[in-house]
């Protein structure tokens, strides 16, 4: 039994809306072909200079110039810095509070402010939160499924409580390289659609939260995205650096860290080889391990595809890092989930089964799956 992987990475053909050319070739690394030798990134800024020049306030006003939505994760560090340090902009950062908040996660979003921005931080309902969390769990297999929703809803929704139209996120798959320029941004929104189609909201609907354990419409206000007649009024309009910029994660994290961003100090997260990466919340583990479950990849994968188009791994080396990282049962945060959830590590796994792909993975004669003496799970196939 085979999967096709990329031929320069090690994308399989069961990631979601990936597609390959005649050459084996998947659209992620064509898409990075174009990004280093098919994009005059000069033009680029100077679009993106336009864009400043048009949001950004008289130097006498008073205001803030844009929105940045934070985690106090590297990326969106590394975004606030750049609107302040490099656009000269006033940014007020809004942080939707993560799940279960690590300790060196805190530290990173207190870091912000230090580094001279005004930061607001939304503490939601933990009641209601919490309902949401378990209930997208067991439906979707996604615990951090309200999440993705808050990150987006909030942000927008203080953008038309305090009239800030700009909004500006970092590096965005979808529309990696469809970015407007000055014209169409005076005239798009980043609207309810485009959270629902690329918002990671796996076909559920926060209306689909209405009920469960008793939880009302007005309890999730949070996370309604504004109507069409505030988003119009005040024109938000969302833009991407990664489109106007070249965007490399790891250079980046250099500039953060000169500026107090800190990594991971005793080993990799969970889940993939890197220091560096989703340091703020507790349960990734459990987030990127259901969509090994469910795709046969995780977050090892992603990671060593961009050092593979950056230049920073061979394609062998990229197999041996996915092969001693990727696919381990994420214990520490199933432990945390456990304390979180109020479910046992049995009810737990019996989830993640039931979102398992038996065509990826291997399952014995009853019907189980097959897990070897770690209590990982067995492929049918191995990354060639």
């Amino acid at each position: 039994m085979e999967i096709r992987y990329c031929k320069t990475c090690l994308f399989p053909e069961t990631k979601p809306d990936l597609l390959f050319n005649e050459n084996g070739v998947c659209s992620a690394c064509i898409a990075a072909t174009d990004k280093n030798n098919g994009i005059d990134w000069n033009q680029r800024a100077k679009d993106f200079q336009e864009i400043i020049n048009y949001y950004k306030k008289p130097d006498g006003d008073i205001g803030w110039d844009c929105i940045v939505p934070v985690s106090g994760g590297k990326d969106s560090t590394y975004q606030a810095y750049f609107m302040k340090y490099v656009c000269g902009m006033n940014p007020l950062c809004v942080c939707f509070e993560t799940t279960s908040v690590t300790e060196l996660g805190q530290k990173n979003l207190d870091n912000l402010s230090k580094m001279g921005m005004d930061v607001i931080h939304f503490k939601k309902n933990y009641e209601v939160y919490q309902k949401m969390v378990v209930e997208s769990f067991k439906r979707v297999g996604d615990e951090m499924w309200p999440n993705h929703i808050g990150i987006f809803t909030i942000p927008v929704m203080f953008a038309v409580k305090f009239n800030i139209p700009l909004i500006i996120w970092g590096e965005n798959s979808q529309q990696e390289y469809g970015g407007p320029n000055l014209e169409s941004v005076k005239n798009r929104t980043l609207n309810r659609r485009w959270l629902e189609e690329f918002g990671g909201l796996l076909g559920n609907r926060i209306q689909d939260m209405i009920g469960v354990q008793g939880i009302t419409k007005k309890e999730l206000t949070p996370y309604f995205y504004p109507n069409d007649e505030d988003i119009d009024r005040v024109g938000v309009t969302g833009v991407f650096l990664g489109h106007y910029f070249f965007w490399d994660a790891r250079k980046q994290l250099e500039i953060v860290k000169r500026h107090g961003f800190s990594v991971k100090q005793d080993g990799n997260t969970e889940g993939t080889y890197t220091n560096f990466e989703n340091l703020d919340e507790k349960l990734v583990g459990l987030h990127d391990y259901l969509k090994y479950v469910k795709y046969g990849f995780g977050r090892a994968t992603d990671h060593a595809g961009i050092d593979i188009r950056n230049g920073r791994l061979s394609r062998e080396e990229a197999i041996s890092l996915v092969k001693e990282f990727e696919g381990k049962y994420p214990y520490y945060a199933v432990d945390e989930f456990i304390n979180y959830s109020g479910m046992s590590k049995e009810e737990i796994d019996k989830v993640i089964d039931s979102f398992t792909n038996p065509f990826i993975f291997k399952q014995r004669d009853d019907g189980t799956f097959e897990r070897d003496a770690e209590g990982n799970l067995v492929k049918n196939f191995s990354i060639h």
